[in-house]
This record gives structure tokens, sequence and C-alpha cells, in this order.
């Protein structure tokens, strides 16, 4: 994240204010209400659940205890109403899942459908309480006067609650991240949170977790940030090469905002955030970024029947498509992610692997049947033979001596380095038709299964448009299968090898890019965070009235932002202000100047006539004495040393950057600038 510099003005207030609004042009508060009727049923159906559950616990109990024949008759058929209750409201909540993680594609042309992740729901939230106690006791202001700040930051948080499904959508989500960073620099410490209960919805489930680490929200916000990825692949027209190559790039992104999240947060309080989900979700995207790119290449340059390299390439890459599905169909399957995974998802990610699968299969027979026979194929005979003698089943490794057809025209990346290929294909016509016929027969089996799983899961069969793919898949192979299966043909089916999965563009996963989203310190009044931060306890004192004598104001600065006064002349007049070695100036005249340098500081102070200058100046308060009392202390030596232990001996520049990632186990780091004395000047 790059934060902007900002000046504490009432002209650059107005301009923040405006700057804020703009960001939260990604809002789409239109959402909200369906959201929240959604999520209302989720709610009465957990309640309901609950409530079968005790019933349930209870007649078993009963079921244990009694002897009597009677009751445990009647408690046997009360528990089967239950468990049949249980079973109806599960379903039923399965059904308001698929319908928030299933959304329609933004075109008609999608050959099959994506597998969209809904976000995560939260209730609103009140910074006020928290915030304001923390700008009292630790930096010595008053909380109220940040009213307009806090009120800034309440609507930001407001407003990704319902991001749109756009590049905009993505900005507001990050921008409020990137403002989360800065708030764990500047209010967060080892021993205390930021205070506010962040409340936010399971994605996959909708039971609600709630915790008062910030670095729950910084987690949410991140999940969101990859679900919204998701739903933007899935709603891209890929039935053109640009639509494609977007939702390519959408999947990619969305794995690494879960891989990235799945590093950096480890404690998980609800399922869809625990590692075992984060890492299916991962593999998951892969799969579907994976399938983008094999119809990519489909759309690159139609491929002609009698291409038989053109063939056995796209025979691999849709080989390399159902064995990432198959990944994500065995993620699915381990526990604890197959108790809350909706069943139409795990079910989806089958029937995929299977129809692709099958799909490599009728590549591989469209080019031994309808290929020249003239093919380089130093392995044919050697695969005849095992064929031939049914021994154990090789793979099948075609490759191509140029780069596949045009990828470049639809991907971003770069591409895997070009290999030998060798085909391992028979040459005589007939080794050629029978083992084209043992491929077609094994991609109408898989069709068939995909076709069977389709209609186990109900959410799925109201899917038209992935049925009539399934359906359209398997009367190309049985068509071409009847074409092949001659009257005389007596002899027994060579069994077909396995297409060994290989692809010429495998995805990325990208983590997102915060640094790209600039956004300004709403909290930028409070100083520095290297040096203002909850970590530290600090007293305003002032103004005080200090006025040139003949060796000046009696005092030595030092370093940038905020300028430190390094030493008191005694008897000086600042001295008799009250001025001591340690305090830090944030005023001057009035003007805030907590993030002024050096020479601004001495320039302004010259300038003063005889009059001599108001001062306002903060003082490093022990860690057990309150804000508003004791006596001030005024011993640069063990000011120095504390700054050393907090990790910056001079002030920071005016940048104040937060952490570069999530950073929720790692210590802040405290930049440093070569401190530097200079004496105010003398009159």
């Amino acid at each position: 994240m790059i934060p902007e510099e900002r000046r504490g003005g009432p002209g650059e207030e107005s301009s923040r204010l405006q700057a804020a609004g703009s960001v939260r042009k990604g809002c789409d508060s239109l959402v909200q209400t369906q959201r929240s009727r959604l999520q209302s049923r989720r709610a009465c159906i957990h309640q309901q659940i609950s409530k079968e559950l005790r019933m349930r616990t209870g007649a078993e109990n009963l079921y244990r205890a009694t002897s009597n024949s009677r009751v445990r008759e009647t408690v046997a058929l009360e528990l089967s109403y239950v468990n049949s209750s249980l079973q109806l409201l599960k379903e039923e909540l399965e059904e308001l899942n698929c319908s928030v993680d299933t959304d329609g594609p933004g075109s008609e042309g999608i050959t099959v459908p994506m597998i969209p992740l809904g976000l995560k729901e939260t209730t609103e939230l009140d910074w006020s309480t928290a915030l304001k106690e923390l700008i009292s006791g630790h930096f010595g202001e008053d909380g109220t006067s940040y009213d307009s700040e806090i009120q800034e930051l309440t609507d930001l948080r407001q407003a990704i609650r319902t991001p749109s499904r756009s590049e905009s959508g993505l900005e507001l989500l990050m921008a409020y991240y990137n403002q989360l960073c800065l708030l764990d620099t500047r209010f967060v410490t080892p021993t205390r949170s930021l205070g506010p209960l962040f409340h936010w919805y399971d994605s996959l489930t909708g039971v609600p977790a709630q915790q008062r680490a910030l670095a729950f929200e910084k987690g949410s916000v991140l999940f969101n940030i990859g679900a919204l990825h998701t739903q933007i692949g899935a709603r891209q027209d890929r039935s053109c090469p640009g639509g494609a190559r977007l939702a390519v790039e959408a999947f990619q992104k969305a794995a690494g905002a879960f891989s990235l999240l799945r590093e950096k947060f480890s404690h998980a309080p609800s399922p869809d955030m625990s590692p075992a989900s984060l890492a299916m979700l991962e593999q998951l995207m892969t799969a579907q970024a994976q399938e983008c790119v094999f119809e990519g290449l489909l759309l690159s340059a139609p491929v002609a029947p009698h291409d038989g390299l053109a063939q056995l390439r796209l025979a691999q890459e849709a080989a390399q498509v159902a064995a990432e599905y198959e990944l994500a169909h065995r993620a699915m399957a381990q526990l604890p992610v197959r108790d809350y995974v909706p069943f139409a998802w795990t079910t989806l990610v089958n029937v995929k692997a299977e129809h692709f699968r099958a799909l490599a299969h009728c590549h591989v027979a469209t080019a031994l049947c309808d290929g020249p026979p003239e093919c380089p194929a130093p392995r044919a005979r050697e695969l005849a033979e095992a064929s031939a003698q049914g021994g154990s089943r090789p793979s099948l490794t075609p490759a191509a001596e140029a780069e596949p057809p045009g990828p470049e025209q639809v991907f971003l990346g770069p591409l895997a380095p070009a290999e030998s290929w060798h085909p391992a294909l028979p040459q005589e016509p007939e080794e050629r038709r029978k083992l084209g016929k043992a491929h077609l027969k094994r991609a109408v089996l898989g069709q068939e299964e995909a076709l069977r799983l389709h209609a186990v899961c109900r959410a799925l069969r109201r899917v038209d448009l992935l049925q009539a793919v399934l359906v359209q898949a398997l009367q190309r192979s049985l068509a071409k299968y009847s074409e092949l299966d001659l009257e005389d043909d007596f002899f027994e089916a060579t069994e077909a090898p396995d297409v060994q999965p290989k692809t010429c563009h495998r995805p990325e996963v990208r983590a997102p890019s915060f640094s790209r989203v600039k956004v300004a310190d709403i909290f930028h009044r409070l100083g520095p965070p290297s040096v203002f931060s909850a970590k530290n306890r600090w007293r305003l004192t002032g103004p005080v009235h200090v006025t040139r004598g003949e060796g000046g104001f009696g005092f030595t600065l030092r370093g940038d932002s905020p300028v430190l006064i390094a030493a008191v002349v005694p008897g000086s007049h600042a001295a008799a202000a009250g001025l001591q070695e340690g305090d830090y100036i944030v005023s001057v005249n009035g003007q805030p100047c907590k993030w002024w340098k050096h020479a601004e500081v001495v320039a302004r102070l010259r300038a003063v006539g005889g009059e001599g200058a108001s001062l306002q100046v903060a003082t490093l308060l022990p860690s057990a004495e309150p804000p508003s009392t004791g006596e001030r202390r005024p011993a640069l030596r063990g000011l120095l040393r504390s700054q050393k232990a907090c990790g910056w001996e001079t002030p920071g520049p005016a940048r104040a950057s937060p952490r570069p990632l999530l950073g929720w186990s790692r210590k802040a780091k405290r930049g440093k600038t070569g401190g530097r004395l200079s004496p105010v000047p003398q009159p």
C-alpha cells in the first residue's frame, strides 16, 4: 500500500471527504436487501436445526433411560420424525447456500458453469467508543475532536458490506484493507486489541463467528477479495478469447487471495477460513482457471479433425483440466471440509473431472481416426505391442513440435518451453481404428458417468446448460463410435491407455496487489504512527508561550516529523516556560506540526519576532502513569532509551506505510532516519 501524505487544514479535510466518497463508488447498496433477506432465512433455519437437535438429544436420553417398551416405541417414532425434519432443513439450507454461491454468467455462450464463492456477510460496527478511548488514553487528545475521522471509517466499512462485482468493488475492499493495516500499526498493541467486536457470517454455512482481534476483520476482508474475484471470473463471457483471458486472471487472483490468507491466518473462528477450506478453495480456483485455459485454446484457433497433432495437444489440455478437478474433489472429500462444503459443489467438480477426462479420450480418438497416417511416432510399435498384448496401460504422451495454437492471443503470462513431442500412435489404419474405438469407449463411459452424477444432485438438475453440454458430448462420442463399429468386428476391443496431463500454460497463484490502491491515513492528524501509537502514552502540554532571549529561545531541536527538543538551557526562557528535553513539538502558533520537517520548524521559529512563539508539546509518559496526573520527567536519556526499545530513534518520514501484507504475527517495522541536532537561531 502507498499512503498519501496529508495535511490537516480545513481545505484538506474537505478534499479528503470527497476522496472518500469517490472510493465508495464500488459499493452496490441494492445488493444489501437481497443478502439481508437471505441471511435472515439462513439464521431462521439454523435456529430450527438447533431446536431439532435439542429435541433429538432429549429423545435419545429418554430412550436409553427407560425400560418401558411402549415408551421406547413412541420415542423411536418421534426420533424418526425429528431426523426427517433435520434432513429437510439441511437440504433447504444447502439450497440457500447454492443460491448464493451459484450466479448466472454474463453470457449464454458459456459451455460449462463455474463455481463462484459467496461473500462473507457482516453486521454494522460502532468504532466510536473504542477509538475515542484510545485517542484520549494514549494520545492525550480529545476523542470527540475525531468524530469526522471515525465517521469516515464507519462509512467505508458500511460500503464494503455490499461491493459491486467489478474492479471498483475490488478497489473498495482493498482500500478498507489498507486502512485496517494503518489502524493495526497505530492502535493495536501486543497486549491489547482494538476493542470492537467484529461479527462475520461464514460464507459456506452462514454460521456467525465473532472476535475482537483486528486480524479477524482483516482476514474476512481478504476472504471477500478472493470471493469477489471468483464472482467476476464466473461472470465473464468465455465464448470469446478476451473473456476467457479475463476469467483466467480472475480465478488466478482468487487463488492467490486464499493462499495468502491460509499462510497468514492460522486460528480460524469460522469453517470457511480454516486451512483445509482455504486449501480446497485455492485448488478449486486453480482448476477453474485451467478450464478457462482449455476453452481459450479452443477459441484461439479452431482445430480441424484431420490435424492429428493439434488434437493430441487438446487431449492433453483436457486431461490436465480433469487432473486439477480430481485434486479439488479429493480436497472436498477430506474431513472436515466435506461436512460443510455444498453437495452441489462436490458433485459439479466430480462431473467436470469425468467430463474432461472423457473429452481427452475423444480428442485422441479423433486424432487416431481422422488424422493423417503419416505421423512421426518413435514409440508407435511399442504402444501397439503393449495394447495388443493386454499389458499395463501405458500413458499416451503426445506433444507438439511447435507451441500450441495461439495461446498468447488469449492469456497473459509466460508459456511453458516447447519440448520435443513423441506421439505414441500406431501406423497401421486398422490398429488406429481399434485404438480409436477403445478411446471412444472410455469417452462414452466417462460421459455417461458424468450424466449419472449430474442427475444425482437436485441443484445441478436445474442447470439446463450443463446437462445440454454433457448430452451433446455423449451424442458426438456415440456417433463417432457407431462409425468405427464394424459388423464383422468380432475381436475384443483394445484397452485404451490413459492420456497424460500436460498444459502449455499452468495457472499462477497471484496474490492481491494492495500497493496499487493508494489510500490516505484517516487518522493522519494523530501524527506519524512510528511515534504516536497506542504502544506509547502521551500528555499534551500547552500552548506554552516562549519568547526569544539574548541567547535565543534556549533549546535545541532534533529529528523530523515530529521535531524533538533535545536539550534545554538551564535558566533560559524555554526552561522558564516549562519546556523540557524529550518533549515533541506538535504545534507552532496554532499550526499542527507533527508531520513537519526539522527545517520547517526552524524556519517558522526564526520568522517570529520579539513577541515569541506559542508552542504545544507532547511528553512521553511511563506506561504505568495515567495520562492526566503525575509530574513530568525531563530525562532525554531515558526517552532515547525508550525510543530504541520501541524501534525508533528519530521519527520516520511523513509517509506512514502500513504492513504490506497481513502482518498478524509480525512486529511492526519502524523507519529510522538520521537525527541531527540544531540549535534554535540566535536573535
